[in-house]
C-alpha cells in the first residue's frame, strides 16, 4: 500500500516537472543575414545561374516569401533590421550616418530579448553600424572590420574581434569558417539557454575572392563568385546539420533573408527565367531591395508554402518580441509589422505596403504599384524586371485608387519631418568613388 501511495503521489509530480520544463523551453532563433545577396542570387528565390541545395531544402521545408524588401544599402538596411524603425527616424539614411546613433537613442533587438531571458550573439559583419555589438546588448560577438572578409591577404583581413580582444586571422584560416566554429562554440555553450543569434554571413560581399573549395585554375570573377555562393550554402547546412546534431533543431527558427539587392559587377548575371532584374545594390528599383526571405520552424511552419504577403526589414524585431513574449520598447514607434502568424502558417494581418528609404530617396509600395517621394506612379506588374511609369493624368481607375492609397500611407508616415539625409544623395560613403579611382590609378602607376 505505501508503494501504491509513493506512485500515486511521484507520477503527477513527474508528469508536472516534465510539462514545466517544455512550457518554460523558449524556441531559439537563428537569423542568417546574407551580404548583397538579391533574389538573383539563391535558387529557392528564382536564380538562374546558382544552385544553392542547403538554402532551398530550408526554404521548402518552410515558407518562402517572395516579396520582402530591404533598404538598397548594407548599412541602413542593418539598422532597420536589428531597431525595428525606418531611417527617417534613426538617422541610418546612408552609410556614414549609419554609425552616429548611440545605445541612448535607439534600442536594438538583444536588449529586448533579454528581458525575456535570451542570451544573445552577433557573429560576422558589424559594418557601418555604430560602436560595437556589445554596446548594443548582445553577450558575445565576433565581428571583422569593413565588408567581404575572407583571409589575412586583405587589408582589413589581418584581425578581428571577438569580445574585445583582437584576434589575428592566421595564414590559410578562412573567415567565413572562423566564423562558423564560432557559431558551433557558442551553441554548445547555450545548449539549454533560449539564444537569439544574429549571424551576418561575409558572402557575398566583395572582393570576390577564391574559396577553401576553388580549384586552384579558377580565376574568372563570375566562376568565383558562384564559388562563394555555393560556399555561403555549404555553410548554412552545415550550421543546420549542426543543429540536428545537438538535437535543436525542433526548437530553433531559422531564418534566411538577403541585406540588400546584387552587388552591380554581378547583377547583369543574375538573372531569373532567363531575365535581368531592373536595378541593383544601391538602387530605388526592385533589383535593389527585393530580396530572398525563407523561415523555417519544424513541425511550426508549414512546409512547402509560398506566400505573396509583404514584408521588409523593419518586421524582424516586433515579430522576435511576439515569439518570445518579449515586450516592445515604450516611448517610441516600432514601424515594423509582427509576421509570427504567418511563421505559423496562420493568416496574420498582413501589411498593405512596405515602406523603403535611402539618402534623399523613399517609396511605399505594394504588390502591384509603387509611389516615390516625388509623387512618381509605378506599374510593377512586371517587377521585378521593369516598373512601368503611370501618366500622371492617367485615368485607370486602379491606378488613381492605387496612387490614393499609397500616398496616404507615406502621408502617414512623413519622412520628410524626420532625419533628412546629409549625404551626396546617393547612400553610399561620401567620397567613396574618389577614393576607388585614386586606388585604381596608384595600381595602375
Amino acid at each position: 500500500m505505501k508503494i501504491h501511495r509513493f506512485l500515486l503521489v511521484f507520477v503527477p509530480l513527474v508528469a508536472f516537472v516534465a510539462s514545466g520544463w517544455a512550457a518554460a523551453k523558449k524556441p531559439n532563433i537563428i537569423f542568417i543575414l546574407g551580404d548583397d545577396v538579391g533574389i538573383g542570387d539563391i535558387s529557392f528565390s528564382g536564380a538562374d545561374r546558382c544552385k544553392t541545395p542547403n538554402i532551398d531544402a530550408l526554404a521548402h521545408g518552410g515558407t518562402i516569401f517572395t516579396h520582402a524588401y530591404a533598404e538598397p544599402l548594407c548599412g541602413p538596411s542593418r539598422a532597420t533590421i536589428l531597431t525595428g524603425r525606418y531611417v527617417f527616424r534613426t538617422g541610418a539614411t546612408n552609410q556614414d550616418a549609419t554609425g552616429r546613433f548611440t545605445p541612448a537613442q535607439e534600442i536594438m533587438m538583444p536588449i529586448v530579448l533579454k528581458k525575456a531571458g535570451y542570451v544573445t550573439a552577433s557573429i560576422g559583419k558589424w559594418g557601418q553600424l555604430p560602436l560595437g555589438p556589445a554596446d548594443f546588448g548582445f553577450d558575445d560577438y565576433l565581428k571583422f572590420k569593413g565588408s567581404g572578409i575572407y583571409w589575412n591577404t586583405q587589408d582589413k583581413g589581418k584581425d578581428y574581434e571577438l569580445n574585445g580582444k583582437t584576434v589575428p586571422l592566421h595564414d590559410k584560416e578562412y573567415m567565413p569558417d572562423v566564423m562558423h566554429q564560432h557559431l558551433i562554440e557558442f551553441l554548445t555553450k547555450h545548449h539549454d539557454d533560449p539564444f537569439y543569434v544574429y549571424y551576418s554571413m561575409s558572402h557575398i560581399h566583395t572582393e570576390i575572392l577564391p574559396t577553401p573549395d576553388s580549384k586552384p585554375e579558377t580565376t574568372d570573377i563570375h566562376d568565383l563568385y558562384a564559388d562563394n555562393i555555393r560556399y555561403m550554402d555549404k555553410l548554412v547546412g552545415k550550421l543546420i546539420a549542426e543543429l540536428e546534431r545537438m538535437h535543436l533543431r525542433e526548437n530553433t527558427l531559422v531564418i534566411y533573408f538577403g541585406d540588400n539587392g546584387t552587388a552591380n559587377g554581378e547583377a547583369p548575371t543574375a538573372t531569373i527565367g532567363g531575365r535581368r532584374l531592373l536595378g541593383a545594390k544601391g538602387s530605388m528599383f526592385e533589383g535593389g531591395s527585393r530580396v530572398p526571405l525563407c523561415v523555417n520552424w519544424p513541425g511550426v511552419t508549414p512546409a512547402g508554402v509560398v506566400s505573396k504577403d509583404l514584408i521588409d526589414s523593419s518586421d524582424f524585431f516586433p515579430t522576435f518580441a511576439a515569439l518570445t513574449g518579449a515586450p516592445l520598447p515604450a516611448n517610441r514607434v516600432i514601424d515594423g509589422r509582427s509576421f509570427l502568424p504567418q511563421v505559423r502558417g496562420e493568416k496574420g494581418q498582413p501589411r498593405d505596403w512596405v515602406f523603403v528609404e535611402l539618402a534623399r530617396n523613399w517609396y511605399v509600395a505594394d504588390q502591384k504599384w509603387k509611389l516615390t517621394e516625388k509623387s512618381e506612379l509605378f506599374d510593377l506588374s512586371d517587377a521585378p524586371f521593369a516598373e512601368k511609369l503611370v501618366p500622371a493624368d492617367t485615368k485607370d481607375p486602379a491606378a488613381i485608387a492605387a496612387r490614393q492609397h499609397l500616398q496616404a500611407a507615406l502621408t502617414q508616415l512623413n519622412p520628410a519631418g524626420g532625419y533628412l539625409d546629409d549625404g551626396d544623395g546617393t547612400g553610399r560613403h561620401i567620397g567613396r568613388e574618389e577614393n576607388r579611382a585614386k586606388k585604381k590609378k596608384a595600381n595602375q602607376d
